[in-house]
């Protein structure tokens, strides 16, 4: 209910009171269930992220690490694109003044390790040069999440081809990260 509503009438339609009348339920059951409007919050931040690694791990494991690294980028992109209310709430701070607790953090967090791991596997292999796993994935994560940002916020722009500038983007971070 609270992503729905979030969705429909922005953050500032976000109220425990909205909240409560959209989910048929009082708003001393949102109290006493969440904590209140952040607690709400912080489960769509965490719904988000588990949808994310639900993704990125459905993406599988080949004998290829390079394809699986591709696939794994394109299951982010298909995640931004089915769920941007979430990928909003995680990333570009939807609900303003909204901060996720150190536990939030943490199981968000492990959602990069999972694309360490499978940078990791590439550099075992021998396909990408050695290098800190958990750099190589920041500067990864944060090259599709330009893409993806981008192609957010300019999605009525049908001169770009999205789709072509995300593969690109991330070919080319790859190609700078190979041996």
């Amino acid at each position: 209910a609270a992503g729905n509503l979030l969705a429909s009438a922005g953050a500032q339609g976000l109220t425990v009171r909205a909240i409560a009348a959209a989910a048929g339920t009082s708003r001393m059951n949102v109290y006493s269930r969440f904590g209140g409007k952040d607690g709400v919050v912080e489960q769509l931040w965490l719904q988000g992220f588990d949808l994310l690694a639900e993704a990125m791990s459905a993406a599988g494991t080949s004998a290829d690490p390079l394809d699986d690294l591709r696939r794994c980028g394109r299951a982010y992109r298909h995640f931004a694109l089915e769920h941007t209310t979430l990928y909003n709430v995680m990333f570009t701070g939807a609900v303003p003044d909204f901060e996720p607790g150190e536990n939030a953090r943490e199981r968000g967090l492990r959602t990069l390790e999972e694309l360490a791991h499978k940078l990791e596997r590439a550099m075992d292999a021998g396909l990408l040069r050695r290098s800190d796993p958990d750099h190589a994935a920041a500067m990864v994560w944060a090259t599709c999440h330009g893409a993806v940002s981008l192609e957010l916020t300019h999605a009525g722009d049908t001169s770009i081809d999205w789709e072509r500038v995300f593969a690109d983007a991330t070919a080319t971070v790859m190609k700078g990260l190979a041996v």
